[in-house]
């Protein structure tokens, strides 16, 4: 059974081709509070609105058997107190596959905002605590002889991980930058990592996962005509790995269109569109719906496929 230990990092070479083993986003600002819990929501900068619920769709790789499949429930709320200390709060449900393994995670979300007046700025601390199911389908792991499997059916274990992040934002004041906002943030995702024994009786084997540090930076640079620009980036490193970044700019025309293009230092290229529904003028409550695709194009390795990922948000102010 010890030669399970030579093919796990064949099973799992779609995560570290990656450079990570979690999940990725093509539209991550969709996706914040799972990178980074500390996170403020686009839509408080954008909108001046702080309750937002969501939901993504991700396949990854289509075409390629087993390809990695991710699905994600979240919900935030900003209390945005104008001085002292403002509550984060929020949750997120995710589903993600590989091959033969996968796991589901619930998360609840908490922090706080250090600011003076937190419609310009705030420094904020959070953690997202959650209970995961980890997954490994032993009828799908094959050692070297024919129909030698791991196990005739699935394992399971629990376990609990915590993440933990650290977002700034601020407005700028006067010039060009009359009007926008710029943020960063660092964050861990999950701070005990992942090392699961499996036991059956064709013998035992075991997984594990490193923790990643993520750094994310941006700024929204708002037009006269009520459109903006906003310029991301999404730092990406895990222990012997190489550092990977992806670099996007999206343009939002007025309160009902935007699109967006974006490259990775790992060979990928991403483009985003989407609609918004509602009264943005009067701040109203707004839908959003957005579509990203990701293509590889590097000359280097196999062959893996596009990737397509679909985002569906609600967001209001209260």
């Amino acid at each position: 059974m010890n030669r399970l230990l030579l093919i796990l990092p064949v099973l799992l070479w779609p995560f570290l081709a990656a450079s990570q083993q979690l999940p990725l986003f093509t539209q991550y600002r969709s996706n914040q509070s799972l990178i980074n819990p500390a996170s403020i929501n686009s839509d408080f900068f954008t909108f001046e609105q702080n309750i937002s619920f969501g939901g993504s769709y991700r396949s990854q790789w289509t075409g390629l058997d087993a390809a990695p499949e991710t699905q994600t429930l979240w919900g935030e709320f900003y209390q945005a107190n104008r001085s002292g200390v403002s509550l984060l709060s929020g949750g997120y449900l995710i589903n993600d596959r590989t091959g033969p393994t996968g796991f589901t995670g619930l998360y609840g979300r908490i922090g706080g905002v250090l600011s003076e007046n937190s419609k310009y700025n705030g420094v904020a601390f959070a953690l997202n605590l959650g209970l995961v199911q980890f997954r490994v389908d032993g009828t799908a792991l094959r050692l070297r002889e024919d129909n030698d499997v791991v196990a005739n059916e699935a394992a399971t274990q629990l376990f609990p991980d915590v993440g933990l992040g650290i977002f700034a934002y601020t407005a700028l004041d006067g010039g060009f930058f009359g009007d926008d906002y710029v943020f960063g943030g660092i964050s861990v995702p999950q701070v005990f990592g992942l090392d699961l024994e499996f036991e059956n009786p064709n013998g035992t084997f075991r997984t594990r996962r490193v923790q990643h540090v993520y750094a994310n930076a941006g700024i929204y640079h708002f037009l006269n005509d009520e459109s903006f620009l906003e310029a991301t980036t999404w730092i990406k490193y895990a222990p012997n790995a190489p550092i990977n970044a992806d670099v996007n700019l999206r343009y939002q025309m007025q309160q009902n269109f935007w699109a967006g293009f974006g490259v990775s230092t790992a060979a990928n290229m991403h483009v985003e569109a989407g609609f918004i529904l509602g009264d943005n003028v009067g701040l109203g409550n707004t839908l959003k719906i957005g579509y990203g695709f990701d293509y590889s194009i590097s000359n280097f390795g196999p062959y893996v496929g596009s990737t397509h990922e679909l985002n569906i948000s609600f967001a209001m102010e209260r």
